[in-house]
């Protein structure tokens, strides 16, 4: 029996979308060799490539499609729906070609003038230490969880500027070949386990001033990178379009949870009984209805979620802070959904759940993983989006 598309919200009649549609069984027969590989397949980058995949909110003036934040969640959603591991790493290469799309001409052109099909890998936490120099910086530190960073030819990394004597005095993202850090062996992980997020570190490597990007005027919506596009895709508020970034593979992975359940059920009995046939009892459809509400719900609030981002920036108009608080909020509140819809799922399933190449469980660990991200945590986000509407101070600057 074929596993029903679950597909709420998804807008096939876009060729991008329908592209990852045709992809996504081929890479679902590699999804447990992603695991085991613990990166995701060249083979599977190559299709990505092949089918403007890795493009969509790439620049068009460097080739890519240059399209909207709909298009890149259901781009993802079906890839992460075949391979939870190839769907993240899609998704976050999405995320950097955005944030290329924000650098000045010069970098845009040192990142895609040889290849289209560059792929940018980033930790953008501020966790490295730079130093002015001679037209650029000099960069040092060790950056964790640089997802996708063995098929990168660019990263970029956040980090501190400190003068002379230590004091900081501004904060950025440095853009540097891949070939300029080192990349750890250290992904030995519990979920997301195929998308190589190892670790990487750099010892005084040379970035050009015009590779540096100011977090100050990223998210003040002042980027260099602003004027050079027709469309207002980069005017989209940076913080609440790099959650979304992070949190839209989780839609496909609860799909797949779902899917592969229903896909099993028929035939199932349910143990310690008379052998109860599953798909009559009751508490299967509870259950089945829990999860696919959830999950509907965390797709619709994503999209509700881009609407309003978009609306700002179609107008070119700085997201009040409030709303880039809510923003934030939703794709917290959209990825916990996931996971709920997930657990509903892996209770229902039972025993067999608990096999470590079972579907269902396969999709467990990676939407659990996805929750884990410092800008998903569910508290945090409720702390920052309540002190936003009691007209607090902020409890964090990524707002």
């Amino acid at each position: 029996m074929t596993a029903p598309v679950i597909r709420a919200g998804t807008d096939r009649s876009n060729p991008l979308v329908a592209r990852a549609a045709e992809l996504a069984p081929t890479i679902a027969k590699t999804a447990r060799q992603t695991v085991e590989a613990r990166r995701a397949l060249p083979q599977n980058v190559a299709l990505l490539k092949e089918a403007g995949l890795v493009g969509v909110l790439q620049p068009k003036r460097c080739g890519g499609h240059e399209s909207s934040h709909h298009v890149h969640l259901d781009v993802v959603a079906e890839i992460a729906q075949a391979c939870g591991s190839t769907g993240w790493c899609l998704g976050v290469w999405h995320a950097h070609s955005w944030l290329i799309g924000c650098f000045g001409a010069d970098a845009q052109s040192d990142v895609y003038a040889k290849d289209r099909n560059t792929i940018i890998s980033a930790v953008l936490g501020p966790r490295g230490k730079a130093r002015k120099v001679d037209g650029g910086y000099r960069l040092n530190g060790f950056w964790p969880f640089c997802s996708g960073v063995h098929h990168s030819q660019w990263v970029m990394l956040g980090a501190l500027v400190e003068d002379d004597q230590g004091n900081v005095v501004d904060a950025g993202i440095l853009l540097l070949p891949t070939a300029d850090v080192a990349i750890q062996d250290d992904w030995y992980v519990a979920g997301l386990t195929g998308t190589g997020s190892n670790s990487v570190a750099a010892k005084d490597a040379f970035v050009p001033a015009h590779r540096f990007l100011p977090l100050g005027a990223l998210l003040g919506g002042q980027s260099p990178g602003l004027p050079l596009h027709d469309s207002t895709l980069y005017q989209s508020a940076a913080v609440p379009v790099l959650a979304l970034f992070i949190a839209s593979p989780a839609i496909g992975m609860a799909r797949h949870a779902l899917a592969h359940f229903i896909e099993r059920l028929p035939g199932r009995t349910i143990s310690y009984t008379f052998d109860a046939v599953q798909m009559d009892n009751a508490a299967t459809h509870f259950q089945v209805a829990n999860a696919a509400t959830r999950l509907d719900t965390a797709n619709l609030v994503f999209h509700h979620m881009i609407d309003e981002v978009e609306h700002y920036a179609s107008r070119r108009e700085e997201m009040p802070f409030v709303r880039r608080a809510k923003a934030r909020m939703d794709c917290a509140w959209g990825v916990k959904l996931a996971l709920e819809s997930v657990e509903a799922i892996v209770y229902a399933a039972g025993g067999s759940a608990l096999n470590e190449w079972n579907g269902v469980q396969m999709a467990a660990r990676d939407v659990r993983a996805v929750n884990h991200h410092g800008l998903l945590m569910w508290e945090t986000n409720l702390e920052m989006y309540g002190r936003a509407l009691l007209g607090l101070a902020p409890s964090s600057p990524l707002i």
